[in-house]
């Protein structure tokens, strides 16, 4: 989901995958005073300055060598995960598109004059945990850059009638995703897998309460007085400037920012007990089996989420025993796949697998959890665990080679923890993974108490109970 406004030909990166395990894929910094992150053996190859304003903005700077280019970011933590209020889901992802809006110093057309002028490209897209904004351009007009953006953060303001045109735009993005089957069962597993936790819904909201949006316009005002806070938000920082000059500017420009009070009050999810099932049925779309297992929230302290991201690359590489059975031997699969994903909270790791025959689609079912079951009790060869955990952390450092690709990783670490350099607390914890790491998170997570189930295909029960 992103709204974007594009000036010249500068591309952006969406902010989606998980950063090892789809090879891409505490609190902040609690003095105000500049703080180097990197370290000799740090994953992470280029220095990291922090600052934290008096008001709670966190500041993060990368020079990195792109002559005459700088990205620039704004992490908010608050993403569906904070859509508490019964009725009220789906404004993390409305304000992606309303803070292009306008203020009244520089209108919607104005804004977009101004990043033409300094040759930027300006995006946003939310999340589960978070809502970002971001834009490269000119690094020798990085003060601009401060100025429109401090401006939208601390003095949005939309009519009424732009809200509602703004909420159409929401309910008519909302059913073109609808359209896909796949989305279809991306929110009935949330909704199965989930009874409490916010997690219940996906980033678009329930479809109700879209189509109820245009009416909620003091709740929004009211949202973004919540969540638009320096508390809430990262200023991150990456190309050809240097730390002084972004923390200058930040004084200047996000000092008097107030902050707010508000916390979300968020439900935990309460155990699960049996295996959970959903089904689409639908005889002209190529069948699919999902298996969506509960997964444990992002730490860069515990070694289970990195387990889980070797365990799932070995199992699902397209040289491991399980895809050369299904997808290249026996032609029973078009694809199979999965992996973890980091999130806040505790959330699901699903595997799906595109069947070829509707009636196959039991035993590919049964396939996938034989070999999740041999993970548990059967360890993982010590070479082929050396050479996986290299090949991940190589494909991440490949990533790293423009601004807002550096920009784009740092990202996600500030939204999970507020600290950007928990990317590499978290990319030590490879280091440590043991293959008894893998048989003890396998032995852990893949249990039929925490799985949830879903199918797509032309009878009127997927057949996999």
């Amino acid at each position: 989901m992103k709204h974007a406004v594009q000036a010249l030909l500068l591309g952006t990166a969406l902010l989606t995958a998980a950063p090892a395990a789809q090879a891409q894929k505490q609190k902040a910094a609690p003095n105000a005073a500049a703080t180097p992150a990197a370290a000799a053996n740090a994953a992470f190859p280029y220095p990291i300055q922090q600052k934290q304003l008096p008001n709670g903005l966190n500041v993060v700077t990368v020079p990195f060598d792109s002559p005459g280019l700088a990205s620039f970011f704004l992490v908010v933590r608050a993403g569906s995960r904070d859509e508490v209020e019964p009725g009220h889901t789906g404004f993390a992802h409305f304000f992606e598109h309303v803070m292009f809006r306008g203020t009244e110093k520089y209108s919607k057309d104005q804004y977009n004059d101004v990043l033409q002028s300094i040759g930027a490209a300006a995006n946003a897209n939310t999340s589960l945990d978070r809502t970002v904004y971001h834009m490269t351009g000119n690094a020798r007009m990085l003060e601009k850059m401060f100025e429109v953006e401090a401006d939208r953060f601390q003095n949005l303001k939309y009519p009424e009638h732009d809200f509602k045109a703004e909420a159409g735009a929401v309910k008519g993005e909302y059913t073109k995703n609808s359209a896909s089957l796949y989305t279809q069962l991306n929110e009935k597993v949330a909704d199965a897998a989930f009874d409490q936790h916010t997690y219940e819904h996906t980033t678009m909201g329930f479809f109700k309460d879209v189509v109820d949006m245009p009416n909620q316009y003091d709740y929004s005002l009211t949202f973004f007085d919540r969540f638009y806070r320096p508390e809430y938000t990262t200023l991150l920082v990456v190309g050809d400037v240097k730390a002084d000059e972004v923390n200058k500017l930040a004084d200047k420009y996000f000092a008097s920012w107030k902050r707010g009070t508000y916390k979300p009050d968020i439900k935990p999810e309460p155990a699960q007990t049996a295996t959970r099932y959903v089904h689409i049925q639908n005889a002209s779309f190529p069948p699919l089996v999902s298996l969506s297992y509960r997964a444990p929230a992002f730490s860069d302290q515990q070694k289970d989420l990195p387990a889980l991201d070797v365990l799932t690359t070995l199992l699902f590489a397209e040289n491991s025993p399980l895809y050369q059975q299904l997808v290249v031997k026996e032609q029973k699969v078009r694809f199979v796949g999965g992996s973890p994903n980091y999130t806040r909270d505790p959330y699901l790791l699903t595997i799906r697998a595109s069947v070829v025959k509707a009636e196959d689609m039991p035993y590919v079912k049964e396939q996938i959890t034989k070999a999740l079951n041999e993970m548990k009790t059967k360890p993982v060869d010590a070479k082929r665990l050396a050479d996986t955990k290299s090949a991940l952390k190589y494909g991440f450092l490949m990533g790293l080679d423009a601004p807002d690709q550096i920009a784009n990783a740092l990202s996600q670490f500030i939204w999970l923890t507020g600290d950007v350099n928990s990317l590499n607390r978290f990319y030590a914890l490879y280091d440590q993974v043991t293959p008894q790491d893998i048989q003890a998170a396998a032995q852990k997570y893949f249990v039929p108490e925490g799985l949830t189930v879903g199918t797509i295909g032309p009878n009127a029960t997927g057949g996999v109970q």
